[in-house]
């Protein structure tokens, strides 16, 4: 939680061990980097944060799935026992130099998000629940826009209620593209 809260380049070394409980050398020992601390981090924070991605496009309806992605973004995002926001989509936006890689490695997570995205619209779109003229690329960077919006949103302290708020307004635009089954 201490990168989620802090960032990677906020994050000291005394910050990271004075949360584990551990000491330096034991940090390096087990991680080799501070960058490979958060790596872990990140795929901490995918597997039991994020998982809601997941369960959400696996819905066999594209607009539930598009529903659940936002709600779950609602809540997640602004769970008040851990940080706000999504510890990815508000990460090292800017960063120096050296974190390049790091910036880098986030921005293709931010990109798989959008593949997903844009693969579950398709589908949709083959399966007749959107209408086949639907740019399903636009569509999943509109998407991807929301749910980023709302993640800089609950940090900036939105409750769960307002992002709802704008789940449903962007519910409301989405069902223009779906087609009444």
């Amino acid at each position: 939680m201490t990168f989620w809260r802090l960032g990677f380049e906020g994050a000291s070394i005394a910050d990271l061990t004075q949360a584990m409980g551990i000491t330096p050398q034991s940090l390096y020992a087990a991680f080799t980097s501070k960058a490979e601390l958060y790596r872990e981090a990140i795929g901490w924070y995918q597997a039991r944060i994020g998982g809601f991605t997941v369960t959400a496009l696996e819905q066999p309806d594209v607009m539930v799935a598009l529903e659940g992605l936002l709600a779950g973004a609602a809540v997640e995002f602004s769970n008040p026992t851990r940080p706000q926001g999504c510890m990815i989509s508000t990460a090292v936006l800017v960063c120096a130099d050296e974190n390049r890689p790091i910036a880098e490695m986030l921005a293709r997570e931010r990109d798989g998000m959008l593949d997903a995205l844009m693969e579950r619209i398709a589908r949709g779109i083959a399966a007749g629940q959107l209408a086949p003229d639907t740019d399903a690329k636009a569509l999943a960077r509109f998407v991807g826009a929301i749910i980023q919006g709302m993640s800089v949103q609950a940090r900036d302290g939105a409750e769960t209620a307002e992002l709802e708020s704008i789940a449903a307004i962007a519910l409301a635009q989405l069902r223009r593209y779906a087609i009444a089954g």
